[in-house]
């Protein structure tokens, strides 16, 4: 090709920076854990860390929809940046020796400003894709699915860097060096980001936020409860399972624990963003219409729903933490990986197929609220269901909670049957 889409530069710049934002994103997020759950905190403590962070994606969310439509997108990509360097120089205040209450709340707090910070950059990135993307059939859906497999595959070797630099640099040092290389891809971004993006509305008012259309509210709750399912089991139930039989309880166990851990996390997120980047091509898109693609999403919900049955069967079968029992959950959570990247990357899909260029940013923060509230109950109930029943209710939970985004994606139908109920 000699002629380049137009809005491709501003749609490579966003998406580095989106890249960026999300690798220390992956990274944090695997380093606060395995810290604090080596410093003796419960499984309900460890998702008090990440509890903020989703509450706080919530409301932002809300509010950065209605922001990048008076104000720019970029104005919250550059605040999203921003915010997040200053998280992580927060966190490397933290002291050892504070009571244990004391660094929940700490981290609590940087958790959410970081949460705030992850949202305001999703939901830029995003929504760029839908005002950037050629109008030609198919284009719109292979821009969605690169930009985000590439930021799953990035957030996945966030999780690996994390682990690695928590057991050969230490907590402090791990996270300023995050902080130190994320603000020097803030001041470049700033500098050469090139025009494409629209500057904003000054008419737009908060409450276009709620959107009206009962496609676009029946998508966010099937992506609540798809999310929910997956936090449930990812937060804290499996690595806090898999460091139970990874490590001896020594300091070299430790290290080769989260490695291990580090490294089955990273490749989850790497292989759920690699099968989000095809998805186009797995499910033929340029070839289907929409109303094909809403029904497609129907049938990989109901896929998705057998994997975490048949491992929540095998758990309540097995005895024990048996190596063929690891084994499976290991295979099976890929598995499952592979098929919630396909689900994920149809909602991505439909929810910028089914909104207005002039709602874009209000329905896509709308729609990302709705994430949001399903990670929190996810991170919530995956801290809690492990402590009170084990993996056994970890994974049920999850099985349920598939069902119910099944059940919420039966609802959506295609443009033409809304117009006419």
């Amino acid at each position: 090709m000699t002629h380049k889409p137009e809005g491709l530069s501003a749609y490579a710049a966003v998406t580095a920076a989106y890249w960026a934002f999300m690798l220390t994103d992956g990274a944090l997020r695997m380093l606060v854990l395995l810290h604090f759950h080596t410093m003796g905190f419960s499984p309900v403590q460890l998702a008090y860390l990440f509890v903020l962070y989703e509450i706080a994606g919530m409301g932002t969310n809300l509010a950065a929809g209605w922001i990048a439509a008076r104000f720019g997108l970029t104005s919250t990509l550059y605040a999203g940046l921003g915010l997040q360097v200053l998280a992580l120089l927060t966190l490397t205040q933290l002291d050892p020796n504070w009571a244990i209450g004391a660094s929940v709340v700490f981290v609590m707090i940087v958790q959410g400003a970081s949460g705030v910070a992850k949202d305001l950059a999703k939901m830029s990135s995003k929504s760029a894709v839908k005002l950037l993307a050629p109008t030609k059939d198919g284009d719109l859906f292979r821009w969605v699915a690169i930009l985000t497999g590439s930021k799953n595959a990035v957030k996945g070797l966030g999780f690996l860097l994390g682990a690695g630099m928590l057991a050969t640099f230490g907590f402090v040092w791990a996270v300023l060096a995050m902080a130190i290389v994320l603000g020097i891809i803030l001041v470049a971004v700033v500098f050469f980001m090139p025009p494409g993006l629209p500057k904003g509305r000054k008419g737009a008012k908060f409450t276009e936020v709620f959107s009206k259309s009962a496609n676009i509210n029946w998508l966010c709750v099937a992506r609540l409860f798809l999310f929910g399912a997956r936090d449930v089991w990812f937060v804290v139930g499996i690595p806090i399972y898999f460091y139970a039989v990874l490590s001896d309880g020594s300091e070299a166990g430790n290290r080769s624990a989260f490695f291990m851990i580090g490294t089955f996390m990273a490749v989850w997120i790497v292989l759920y963003g690699a099968v989000q980047a095809s998805a186009p091509k797995i499910l033929r898109a340029a070839d289907r219409s929409e109303a094909e693609l809403i029904r497609a999403a129907r049938d990989w919900a109901a896929a998705l729903f057998c994997v975490p049955a048949a491992l929540t069967v095998a758990v309540v079968l097995s005895s024990g933490p048996e190596t063929w029992l690891t084994l499976t959950l290991v295979v099976g959570l890929l598995v499952f990986g592979a098929i919630f990247a396909v689900n994920s990357s149809l909602h991505s899909y439909l929810i910028l197929s089914l909104t207005q260029a002039e709602r874009v940013t209000m329905d896509v923060g709308f729609y990302y609220m709705a994430n949001a509230t399903g990670r929190l109950l996810g991170t919530v109930l995956s801290g809690l269901t492990y402590q009170i029943g084990g993996l056994p209710m970890v994974l049920g939970t999850a099985t349920f909670m598939v069902a119910l985004s099944a059940l919420a994606s039966a609802r959506v139908h295609d443009q033409t049957s809304e117009a006419l109920s």
